[in-house]
């Protein structure tokens, strides 16, 4: 199987933007904010966003499964307070939800926390139980800066985030560790602020013993890791100096990457560089990149073809591909072993 275990509904009918836009507005003015029930949304809306977009695109590329969150951006937990946080989470995590029952063969879903700057991760705990519970959902998308580009919450190695680590390791919960909207001139959210938190997680992880305490605990960062791979010899430097085990042993029993990286020198690179064990396939499919690289004529996020190029054996490559998906997030593995897969 080809199973992309990052991707995004990018694609989601306009109703739900505008629904959102309203709750912004009330944020700011100070007015009332527009009830959920004000948001209509139908299966033949899903069907048409779905069909025309990310399907039809799975289709042509070969990717049998994608694992299915809100769409990164529009999470912006810097909005509001965590009652605002809590309704949009719910009702984005619904729409994932719905997807996956419209197309159960081809998408399962992750879901994104109601987060709030300053406030306790214990109180996202309720809807990651119900995401769980009601929607199957394999995974969750951690953001470890909800203010948006700020950075003002701690580190992720902190007992500020243990309660919520203890519900992960619970259910068996991968998180992936990614940053949404940036609220700060100096990060571009996409080109510099997604890459900067991924960079980030890593070395507080590094400079830390989290997976101590959390043995079982698995974090995902996307988007290659951001200048991990590139700086490798940085961070096992920075690990000797810091007195810390050899990063196999510190950080690799629960630190994965995906391959949302946009060109073949990358993804050699990645390949190259992390062992093949810790390495998920994934693309991000209609997300931050979309264009056509006018160096090869194809998408940039048709990363399929760098994996197949990548210089890599087969079993290698079927670890990629779906081993470690199956592994990594085992909720994912009982999914599709109901399905017979």
């Amino acid at each position: 199987m080809i199973i992309d275990c990052h991707g995004h509904y990018t694609t989601a009918p306009k109703a739900l933007e505008a629904w959102r836009l309203k709750q912004i507005a009330a944020v700011n003015d100070g007015t009332t904010l527009p009830l959920v029930s004000e948001l209509r949304i139908s299966d033949d809306d899903i069907r048409e966003t779905i069909e025309a977009n990310q399907l039809r695109m799975m289709r042509e590329r070969g990717h049998d499964l994608t694992v299915f969150s809100p769409r990164a951006i529009f999470m912006a937990h810097h909005v509001g307070d965590f009652g605002v946080s809590s309704t949009w989470a719910a009702i984005c995590n619904e729409m994932c939800h719905r997807v996956s029952q419209l197309f159960p063969d081809n998408f399962v879903p992750a879901a994104m926390l109601p987060q709030s700057p300053g406030v306790d991760p214990a109180t996202c705990i309720p809807e990651l139980e119900r995401c769980v519970r009601e929607y199957g959902a394999v995974a969750v998308n951690l953001n470890p800066d909800p203010a948006g580009g700020f950075w003002n919450s701690p580190p992720l190695s902190d007992r500020h985030w243990y309660p919520l680590y203890e519900k992960l390791v619970e259910y068996d919960l991968p998180a992936m560790i990614h940053v949404s909207q940036s609220c700060n001139a100096c990060f571009h959210t996409t080109g510099a602020h997604y890459l900067n938190g991924d960079t980030t997680a890593f070395m507080q992880c590094l400079d830390s013993d989290l997976f101590r305490d959390f043995p079982t605990l698995k974090f995902i960062i996307p988007h290659g890791g951001g200048a991990v791979p590139y700086h490798w010899g940085r961070f096992r430097g920075l690990a000797q100096a810091l007195k810390k085990p050899l990063l196999e042993e510190h950080l690799l029993n629960n630190v994965f990457f995906d391959t949302c990286v946009y060109h073949q020198p990358g993804i050699d690179l990645l390949t190259k560089v992390i062992p093949i064990d810790n390495i998920l396939f994934a693309s991000e499919m209609i997300g931050a990149v979309r264009g056509i690289d006018p160096d090869t004529g194809y998408h940039f996020d048709d990363t399929r073809r760098y994996i197949n190029a990548a210089e890599i054996e087969p079993e290698a490559r079927f670890k990629i591909f779906e081993g470690n998906a199956r592994r990594v997030y085992s909720r994912l593995d009982a999914h599709l072993k109901r399905q017979g897969r």
